[in-house]
């Protein structure tokens, strides 16, 4: 599987995950880093580093291709919302291979209101969702979830809780709204209000060939970074537990399947319980791994970074199932430090309470 990758993003959290999979899996790969932001980049684990226009700049598709071309890369993985989609329209000119869905799936799942309603017409389990126009749809919205106690107002598009808040009353969530129009120039209509989903929160991320699951990890986050000092009191998993669940397994197989029946590529996703138990859907992030759930990859026995480069490659794989871990794995994070990913009995080796 001796091969050339262009890690797009590079010096990223994701992608720095990334790389460190690959390195612990001791894959037969040179990895080349690139990136539009320098000071970022330089902090790319990686002997080769190459600033590149971001993906909105009419050189971006060029000097990707000079470079992929100067580097003799065999694959390219980006690793950001902008760059997947950047890289998917334009990947029969590359002169590389990739590993993504279509076009058409990626700006589907960058919508989180489109995403959720195309599901929810094909009987996938999502938050029930309203789309706002303008702030005079707020009560309306309110209005129609109105079984709900809580609800999410957040962002259209993005990524990390962006732009979310969590509202009991109109007056909260147009508040909200127009803080974001007024002092950061989001549009009203960039907003949704959602049922809140009160149980166990998930993520993880499933790698698919032709339409095949191959693999999926999934974590529970237990506990949240900053999130004491985030509106909607959540952010990335502070302290998260590796799970094996096949509802949530199942109910990203049958997501995708219904975007996209023959889809492969990598799928990053965030799943949560609702009153009643069941896991919705939150979000599906098409063609790209995500920041916490590539480090699961140092948990047992299964490298889906591996694994995505092989599929990538043109080798065949058979779907893995993962059994229940006769282990307990845990990721543990904080700002400024390398994350660790720890076996329950290592939480409690060479820690003494004090006298």
């Amino acid at each position: 599987m001796s091969a050339r990758l262009l890690v797009l993003g590079a010096g990223s959290g994701a992608a720095n995950n990334l790389i460190r999979s690959l390195r612990a899996a001791d894959a037969p790969v040179t990895v080349v880093g690139a990136h539009t932001d320098r000071f970022v980049l330089r902090c790319a684990p990686t002997a080769r580093r190459y600033l590149l226009p971001p993906a909105s700049h009419p050189d971006f598709a060029p000097a990707l291709a000079r470079l992929i071309a100067a580097e003799r890369i065999d694959l390219a993985i980006p690793l950001s919302d902008a760059d997947v989609r950047a890289v998917a329209a334009r990947r029969d000119a590359l002169g590389c291979r990739t590993l993504l869905p279509a076009l058409a799936t990626i700006e589907l799942c960058q919508d989180k209101y489109d995403f959720a309603d195309f599901l929810t017409a094909r009987g996938v389990l999502v938050p029930e969702t309203v789309a706002l126009r303008t702030l005079d749809d707020v009560e309306a919205a309110f209005a129609r979830l109105a079984r709900h106690a809580q609800l999410w107002c957040r962002r259209r598009r993005g990524q990390g809780g962006l732009g979310a808040l969590l509202v009991t009353r109109p007056a909260q969530a147009r508040a909200w709204i127009e803080y974001w129009h007024e002092m950061r120039g989001v549009d009203v209509s960039e907003f949704t209000l959602a049922e809140h989903l009160p149980g166990r929160d998930f993520a993880g991320q499933a790698l698919f060939a032709g339409g095949e699951t191959i693999l999926t990890h999934t974590y529970e986050r237990l506990s949240y970074l900053g999130a004491a000092a985030a509106p909607a009191g959540i952010g990335l998993a502070a302290l998260g537990k590796r799970v094996t669940d096949r509802r949530v397994t199942d109910l990203v197989a049958t997501a995708v399947r219904a975007i996209e029946p023959r889809a492969s590529g990598v799928f990053c996703f965030d799943a949560r319980e609702d009153a009643g138990g069941r896991p919705r859907l939150t979000e599906l992030n098409a063609g790209r791994f995500g920041l916490s759930a590539i480090l699961l990859d140092l948990a047992g026995k299964t490298n889906m970074a591996t694994a995505y480069v092989q599929l990538a490659l043109g080798e065949r794989l058979e779907p893995i199932v993962e059994p229940d871990p006769l282990e307990e794995w845990y990721i543990v994070r904080d700002y400024d430090g390398a994350p660790a990913v720890l076996r329950a009995d290592d939480l409690f080796t060479g820690i003494d309470e004090a006298p």
